[in-house]
């Protein structure tokens, strides 16, 4: 494929995937080893940007030419996937079961950007094979496993693995790769349930058991003593302790203290403090329902397990404790004992006792005291993303 500008668009799923979606566009969610769009950079080495909602567009510009490749966000590449869209022509798009997948346009359809309006005006090819796609929050842990050991087959294929310490218990050590600068010492891997993958300059402390399927992101941290079960990916710059199962954490996040999270997704920016657990399974061991932002409710989401769904910026103090299928927004706050809510809208500050808003400014400051520990500044882009944010989800706020 000659060098082509390529567009990841939010699909109509996106809203779906609140609250995770509130602060990014879908193709920037972490599931198995990179984001979506590291996915499809890899596989299509090209230039890349977003069609997503206005008030995100400051932070995640669009980037248009005369001719433009659109792919949706949502969805993982596979080479039957790449090998279609190359073949795609000015004018046709590529669908399967009433999914928009990719399509070739010209600039004036992207500035009246909408698939309905695409698959009306483009020819459509049917596309046969299988394929991932995220519908649903939930997803990003349910569908870990999967995507995670495609992951680790590309990043690791043709390279050799850094030399793994004599000071580990390691089982299946071919399944297990380790990039340069990474420290791994006294720990148990065990990679037969699953790939291992550490990124580079990531540490492993004394103690910490990990079985596969697991990824830990550039510079993220597994504190000694750990357990850690597939399939889990914890994401860069993010230090984890305690007991965790199935979770995915999108970055610069941490929970670093004792504690229980299982079938979870966290955003980033994220502080679990410690002793924070989470319920994943009812004590009945019916299907778990989990709040809907598109139809405001509680919605069966099918799944006997499933725990904390947490947006960017939001934190817990140490003892906190979350029911099955809790949702919490973004740039929210929870402490205290007892069980919270459900749902949590953004920008909530309070405990089971009840709830209060966390005014902006207040945020904002964290946000800013935040990335100045990690050598990074909060941008006016970030502030407008938060303030829309904040004034959109006023009515949710009791």
């Amino acid at each position: 494929m000659s060098q082509q500008n390529i567009i990841l668009f939010d699909s109509s799923v996106r809203d779906q995937l609140l609250p995770l979606t509130f602060t990014k566009p879908v193709a920037e969610l972490r599931i198995g080893i990179t984001t979506i769009k590291e996915k499809w950079q890899i596989a299509l080495d090209n230039s890349y940007s977003y069609k997503t909602q206005d008030y995100l567009s400051g932070k995640f510009p669009i980037q248009t030419s005369d001719v433009n490749i659109c792919i949706n966000g949502a969805v993982i590449p596979n080479k039957a996937l790449v090998d279609a869209i190359t073949r795609l022509s000015l004018g046709e798009a590529i669908v399967k079961d009433e999914i928009l997948i990719a399509c070739c346009i010209n600039k004036d359809l992207i500035n009246n950007f909408s698939e309905k309006n695409l698959a009306q005006n483009l020819i459509l090819k049917t596309f046969t094979a299988d394929f991932i796609s995220i519908k649903n929050v939930w997803d990003i842990f349910a569908l870990n496993t999967e995507v995670l050991e495609a992951d680790f087959n590309i990043l690791s294929s043709g390279k050799q693995s850094a030399a793994i310490s004599s000071s580990n218990q390691v089982i299946n050590k071919n399944n297990i790769f380790i990039e340069a600068g990474a420290k791994v010492e006294c720990a148990t891997l065990n990679a037969d349930t699953g790939p291992i993958y550490i990124s580079k300059d990531a540490e492993v402390m004394e103690g910490a058991t990990i079985r596969g399927p697991f990824a830990l992101g550039e510079k993220a941290v597994v504190k000694m003593g750990a357990k850690i079960y597939g399939a889990t990916t914890i994401g860069p710059h993010s230090k984890v302790g305690g007991e965790l199962n199935n979770v995915v954490i999108q970055g610069y996040s941490n929970k670093a203290h004792d504690g229980f999270l299982g079938n979870s997704v966290i955003g980033e920016w994220c502080n679990l403090g410690a002793d924070t657990n989470c319920s994943n399974l009812k004590n009945n061991y019916s299907n778990v329902k989990v709040w809907n932002y598109p139809t405001a409710s509680f919605e069966n989401s099918e799944r006997q397990f499933c725990g904390l769904i947490m947006g960017d910026h939001s934190k817990t103090g140490i003892n906190t404790m979350f029911n099955t299928g809790t949702v919490v927004g973004v740039c929210s706050n929870i402490f205290n004992a007892g069980f919270p809510d459900k749902f949590i809208p953004s920008f909530s500050w309070g405990s089971s006792q009840g709830f209060e808003t966390f005014k902006l400014e207040k945020a904002k400051e964290v946000a800013e005291n935040v990335y100045k520990r990690r050598g990074l500044i909060f941008k006016e882009t970030d502030y407008n993303i938060f303030k829309h944010i904040f004034e959109t989800t006023a009515p949710y706020r009791k």
